[in-house]
């Protein structure tokens, strides 16, 4: 039998994330990264955005291992009420990927210098007691959560689909074929309805 590496494997899906949510920025222009395609306001960028803060959060401020060099981030309460959520005309995709990026190593830092039992203190009020198996396994799921936000964002900013660019782990078809599932499901969900279920 293989033995588990449990922080590995959580690490491996931790970043699996990251690169998931970053890719679905490629080849985009300004606007489309940004444009809020929900009622909400959910946008690409500020998918990454907020990331960014949750991550310097969690793995850095709960184990006192603050990121310096992040001003605005949604913790520090030095920006607005869901400020976090979207970027400014003046915040550069380069300077709020490149901050993510950051912000993950200082992140993968703390994972690797520090056993899953250690214990962290939210900086929360009141600051409340946590592992960080429990932060690495909260940010796995909110980082692939938000990361199937974008998957939906992206998919209605031009059609891309998949976990990577090259539409990887997606049913096999084309435009054509997507195009007829779709109209298939609209049509089921159509007679459900008459149906009055």
């Amino acid at each position: 039998m293989t033995g588990s590496d449990f922080k590995a494997d959580l690490q491996t899906y931790l970043q699996d994330a990251r690169d998931v949510l970053l890719w679905k920025l490629e080849g985009l222009s300004e606007y489309d990264i940004r444009r809020p395609l929900t009622p909400t306001g959910t946008n690409l960028l500020g998918l990454v955005k907020h990331l960014a803060g949750a991550e310097a959060w969690y793995f850095g401020a709960t184990f006192g291992r603050p990121f310096d060099g992040a001003p605005g981030l949604w913790f520090t309460g030095d920006t607005e009420p869901n400020g976090d959520l979207w970027a400014r005309a003046d915040e550069t995709r380069a300077e709020t990927v490149g901050v993510y990026r950051r912000i993950w190593t200082h992140s993968d830092e703390t994972i690797t210098a520090l056993p899953l039992d250690a214990v962290g203190w939210l900086p929360a009020d009141p600051p409340r007691e946590i592992t960080l198996h429990r932060v690495l396994t909260h940010m796995v799921a909110e980082t692939q959560r938000h990361a199937g936000h974008a998957d939906i964002v992206r998919e209605l900013v031009d059609g891309a689909t998949g976990q990577r660019a090259d539409g990887a782990n997606m049913a096999p078809g084309d435009a054509a074929a997507r195009a007829e599932h779709r109209d298939r499901v609209e049509r089921a969900a159509e007679e459900a309805g008459r149906g009055g279920r």
